[in-house]
């Protein structure tokens, strides 16, 4: 089984600083694995309140350059180190992240891109094997010129992350084939606005898809006052697929092909309240 756990829903500059969704990004836990996807503001908080040992964090992979997506990274790629006492794990980002990429970035210091025991850097294409999880990285059209969507591939499941992106014709290819579609929708329905997904965009991207199940997440203000649920809604009714609009804790699972939905995260996935090395100076 594959789990995939929202520590955050929110997205972009005002949700973010309002805190109206948490932004602490996407955990995948599996028996042998453990990936937080874009850490942003409060990642470490989302995951010791959703009772997360971030210490047994094996990799941290950030999609871009944008601090709703990599704020916390430096004080968990600490806890990842064992308090930078052990190389170990692995950081996986894109170009700006790592090097920077004109006014944008680097996200992450020479420093601590050095505690890790490896640093990989992810643009379209590039697919690393980690444990039972090909991970790979997908296009995104975005002000993040070097940003990157991902795909993890398992024996339970494909689960395809688009990504800050607008739609382009690209991305169509780039999830095709996927069980699960996870969406970044900024905007809510007649709200486009450049280098996002909208509602609508959305719909057209699952419709060709086709995938078993489509979330919804990284929500941004506007959409949140409109009510992500609606949105999903309506986005399954024109789809004729399911829809999810996801909330802040909520475990998706992957088990032979089958995604489902839990309320919250089960004591089956949490940690003991204490972490489990010893962190004292």
């Amino acid at each position: 089984m594959i789990s995939l756990i929202f520590l955050g829903t929110g997205g972009g500059r005002f949700a973010t600083i309002s805190q109206a969704r948490a932004t602490g990004g996407m955990y995948v836990h599996t028996e042998s694995a453990r990936m937080h996807i874009d850490p942003g503001p409060g990642a470490l908080m989302r995951l010791r309140s959703c009772g997360i040992d971030p210490t047994k964090t094996r990799v941290l992979a950030i999609t871009h350059c944008h601090p709703d997506h990599y704020a916390d990274a430096e004080i968990l790629i600490e806890a990842m180190t064992h308090g930078c006492k052990r190389k170990r794990g692995l950081i996986a980002a894109s170009s700006s992240v790592l090097r920077g990429y004109g006014d944008i970035g680097p996200a992450v210091s020479k420093y601590h891109s050095s505690l890790a025991a490896d640093c990989v850097l992810l643009e379209p294409a590039v697919s690393l094997e980690i444990d039972h999880i090909r991970l790979s990285a997908l296009k995104t059209f975005h002000s993040d010129p070097t940003g990157i969507g991902l795909r993890l591939e398992s024996p339970d499941g494909v689960i395809s992350i688009t990504g800050d992106t607008s739609l382009k014709e690209e991305l169509y290819e780039e999830h095709r084939g996927c069980d699960v579609l996870i969406m970044s929708v900024t905007r809510p329905l007649k709200a486009r606005i450049p280098y996002h997904l909208c509602t609508e965009d959305a719909a057209m991207l699952a419709s060709s898809i086709k995938p078993k199940m489509s979330i919804l997440t990284h929500f941004g203000m506007r959409l949140i006052k409109k009510g992500p649920a609606s949105q999903a809604s309506w986005i399954e009714k024109q789809t004729g697929i399911r829809t999810v609009a996801a909330w802040d804790g909520m475990p998706l699972l992957m088990r032979n092909g089958a995604p489902s939905v839990q309320k919250s995260v089960s004591r089956q996935l949490q940690d003991a309240k204490s972490l489990s090395v010893d962190l004292e100076e």
